[in-house]
């Protein structure tokens, strides 16, 4: 079968490509934007990608024409390809749908979800079962640097998702969690986001109802009792089993843990008031605590011990732009981070704090999601970025809310600029040797990180 697939360059459509050409399809795709490294993994693997959208990518009938369309969600009316297609009468389906249809049947799905920690979460869950030789295939929504790759089939019944609340496509609104069916349903966390789809938190918490009813009476969810949103969801109703996850020991029932070092590289983990054994590793902050945890539980309802999977874990490397060391250059450490909600970003900082000591933080930020975009978050992202030392913000012009007055309730120095080489030569100038810099975006941010690198290289 030739499936064609117009946004193939998102990590979740590109994931899908090289499952689908695992699968022995052929494979091509197009996207607006075609750069490594996504697209050189997928040229590796034989899939062939077009730049743009001229309907020509899509042949004619009887020649060329793919069997089926995949339509990614950042595609909507008036693209030249949708239009072609709708026209033309192509077979066209949306990402979620082909990959419950083509991939998932007759697997045991582990679905991982949560407003945070889904990539991070699934990756640990995905390399726990690699490592006690499960072989699962998955489809994570970033580069676990264990495996090189976003996707791959398995050679097991065991699939690994990562589980998005977002909507599937422009002609299916429903979230793309609901598609996959798990067996093993982790929730992490549920807050407000995708301000740009949901009306408000009550609305995302009737998708993730949804995904909730489709978990057989056999399966099990797997949620943080001390989350509020999360335990509002269950308590409209969970047909499955249940395993909980609490900070705090909840008369030794579910799952706990016990922090040993103040920065999160090591703690024990204790299920039912019994230690289950303590990790050492490599990451920071009480999420990844938790997130450890959560693919702890998972990884225990397909058969893997606690003891097996905290040694996996110890193994672990967090995926790619996950607080990610780019570069120590005279001194400075540089790192990458994905966060862009005000939880994460506390939360992000708050295990570097406890990490650095007394050590200088700086932290520049580009509010780029369509949540941040939008101001949902004007009110409280000053509040989040307490534990820094110096913030740079970026205004970009597609912000339509002043990054500036919101910053006036901050309690460290904030800079606001809309020029990206004004951001690096300010902070270059001013940084020293034993700071360190948090570079916080889920896009590329016009390529900031290298020009930190080189700029603070070149002092």
């Amino acid at each position: 079968m030739h499936v064609h697939i117009l946004g193939i360059c998102g990590t979740f459509m590109g994931g899908l490509a090289l499952l689908a050409r695992a699968e022995g399809h052929k494979v091509t795709g197009s996207d607006a934007n075609v750069y490594p490294p996504m697209s050189t993994q997928l040229q590796e693997q034989g899939i062939s990608l077009i730049q743009g959208f001229d309907p020509s990518q899509l042949g004619k009938e009887g020649i060329d024409q793919p069997d089926i369309v995949v339509i990614g969600n950042a595609m909507s009316r008036g693209n030249p390809c949708v239009e072609a297609v709708l026209n033309r009468g192509i077979n066209y389906t949306s990402g979620p749908q082909f990959l419950a249809e083509h991939i998932l049947p007759q697997r045991w799905v582990l679905a991982v979800s949560g407003t945070h920690g889904k990539t991070s979460t699934s990756s640990m869950l995905a390399w726990i079962l690699d490592s006690c030789g499960y072989e699962p295939g998955f489809l994570i929504g970033g580069v676990p640097q264990n495996f090189g790759v976003s996707a791959r089939l398995g050679h097991s019944p065991f699939f690994v998702v990562e589980a998005d609340e977002y909507d599937s496509a422009f002609f299916d609104k429903r979230s793309k969690f609901v598609h996959y069916r798990p067996r093993t349903l982790v929730i992490n966390n549920l807050e407000f986001d995708h301000a740009d789809i949901f009306c408000d938190l009550a609305d995302i918490q009737r998708q993730f109802h949804h995904v909730i009813r489709t978990v057989p009476g056999e399966g099990k969810v797997i949620w943080p009792k001390d989350a509020d949103a999360v335990k509002l969801v269950i308590e409209t109703g969970c047909w499955s089993e249940q395993e909980t996850y609490s900070r705090e020991h909840d008369n030794n029932q579910g799952w706990q843990s016990r922090t040993i070092a103040d920065d999160g590289h090591e703690f024990e983990v204790l299920f039912n008031g019994q230690s289950q054994g303590i990790l050492l590793w490599d990451l920071i902050g009480q999420h990844n605590i938790e997130n450890a945890i959560m693919a702890i539980a998972a990884a225990r309802h397909v058969g893997v011990t606690p003891e097996l999977a905290i040694e996996a874990l110890t193994k672990f490397v967090p995926p790619k732009r996950r607080m990610e060391l780019l570069d120590t250059v005279n001194g400075v450490a540089i790192y990458d981070d994905f966060a862009h909600h005000p939880t994460a970003i506390e939360t992000t900082l708050n295990g570097l704090r406890a990490k650095v000591g007394g050590g200088k933080v700086i932290v520049v930020l580009e509010p780029r999601s369509n949540t941040m975009k939008r101001g949902v978050h004007k009110d409280t992202l000053a509040n989040s970025l307490k534990l820094a030392d110096r913030v740079w913000l970026y205004q970009a012009g597609n912000v339509d809310w002043d990054i500036a007055a919101s910053m006036t309730r901050a309690v460290m120095p904030v800079v606001v600029q809309n020029n990206i080489d004004t951001i690096v030569s300010q902070v270059s100038a001013q940084v020293h040797h034993g700071d360190t810099i948090v570079v916080m975006s889920n896009g590329g941010f016009n390529g900031i990180h290298q020009k930190l690198i080189a700029a603070i290289a070149a002092k």
